[in-house]
């Protein structure tokens, strides 16, 4: 007669979890197996095996072909890759996206719904542990098989206290500790970085930077940032504000920024701002958002185009200053306003002729990201894969 393995004290969770690595040790030393030569490897019920091997297999942690044993219909078993799965969670101003993804960073599930996340730090939090654990349930996925979890934030993390930065495009979020707070309420440790530094993370490790040592990241969106890759490694500097370029000063008469100074990169380039500009008989409404621009835009609106334009000149002096300092192999452009292409990459070109070094420019390749408005996810996803090392 089979039996689990008894585990006391301890949860109905710890109890699975011990099943669970009884199994994936019985494949590693067995190799492909049928049920029930699992079920006498590890002395597990039948019952048991079947529902752990089936959880196993809606997370892409083995494959299960129909085949015959003794002249008997067989199931059999093989390991495909190490158990588990990884939660991404992306907060931006109005949206919250997770994701679940196998031990290979490859996405197996993601939902994004609409929600004022700038509003209340606390409440966001909640509701985006709502939707993973929603996406746990569906997956048939408890927390004991979560290998690790990590979260994108629209702000500078301090890399040490994990708090939030006072200047951040979601200001009730400013001396908030999300990663503690996530961490809390999903019941498992959750790592926190910026969104900027983690679509650096995703480019660099499998976009159109895979490959290279140093690359500039910058990602325009609600506002600018920058995520810095030098020598293969995240700069984020001593406080996590590496990369806020959106702060470098451009006009020293122009609209004050919500940092305090006037004429930053932001206000130049950044969506509330652009969208403030469009022309009030253009043909995009008063209630137009990033995406009501671009397409515009691209569809030949001249005051749409002109606006892009005008912000890939802004962006292209301010990228200037930072080519200038870290002589990066690549800038890949990302977020909402990328997603223009040309008619924002190629002002931003001959802006930078202008302001950077000849020899910083001569082998720098400017480019759009991969990823696009997605980046950030895929890099909270790559967060979780090696907090699992």
């Amino acid at each position: 007669m089979t039996t689990d393995v008894q585990v006391t004290p301890g949860s109905q969770a710890a109890l699975r979890q011990a099943n669970r690595e009884r199994i994936v040790n019985a494949l590693r030393d067995g190799g492909t197996l049928t049920q029930a030569e699992i079920a006498r490897a590890t002395g597990l019920s039948a019952a048991s095996v079947s529902n752990i091997v089936r959880d196993l297999r809606s997370t892409g942690a083995v494959s299960v072909r129909e085949t015959s044993s003794n002249g008997r219909r067989a199931r059999a078993v093989t390991l495909l890759r190490p158990p588990g799965v990884l939660v991404a969670i992306d907060f931006t101003h109005s949206a919250l996206t997770v994701a679940l993804g196998d031990t290979q960073g490859q996405v197996l599930l993601e939902e994004t719904i609409s929600y004022d996340v700038s509003e209340d730090p606390v409440r966001g939090v909640r509701r985006a542990v709502w939707l993973a654990e929603t996406m746990l349930t569906r997956a048939r996925v408890d927390h004991s098989m979560v290998a690790g979890a990590a979260a994108s934030i629209p702000g500078p993390v301090d890399p040490v206290s994990g708090l939030i930065g006072g200047i951040t495009c979601m200001p009730r979020w400013a001396g908030f500790e999300p990663g503690r707070e996530l961490s809390d309420r999903l019941g498992l440790p959750v790592r926190v970085d910026n969104d900027a530094n983690l679509c650096a993370l995703a480019e660099t490790a499998e976009g159109v930077a895979r490959g290279m040592e140093h690359v500039v990241y910058v990602n325009v969106s609600q506002g600018v940032g920058a995520g810095v890759v030098v020598a293969g490694r995240l700069f984020q500097g001593a406080g996590g504000t590496a990369g806020e370029i959106g702060h470098i000063g451009l006009d020293e008469r122009g609209q004050v920024c919500r940092c305090g100074n006037r004429g930053c990169l932001e206000t130049l380039v950044g969506a509330p701002y652009l969208l403030g500009m469009l022309p009030q008989q253009g043909n995009v409404g008063h209630n137009a958002t990033m995406p009501d621009l671009i397409r515009a835009a691209l569809a030949g609106d001249p005051g749409c185009r002109r606006i892009i334009a005008e912000a890939g000149a802004a962006l292209g002096r301010g990228v200037a200053v930072v080519v200038n300092m870290f002589n990066p192999q690549m800038v890949v452009v990302g977020g909402e306003l990328a997603e223009s292409g040309e008619l924002l990459l190629d002002p931003m070109r001959r802006a930078m002729e202008m302001g950077a070094l000849g020899s910083a420019l001569a082998d720098l390749r400017l480019v759009q990201g991969d990823f696009d408005t997605r980046a950030a996810l895929r890099g909270a996803l790559r967060l979780a894969l090696a907090s699992t090392a």
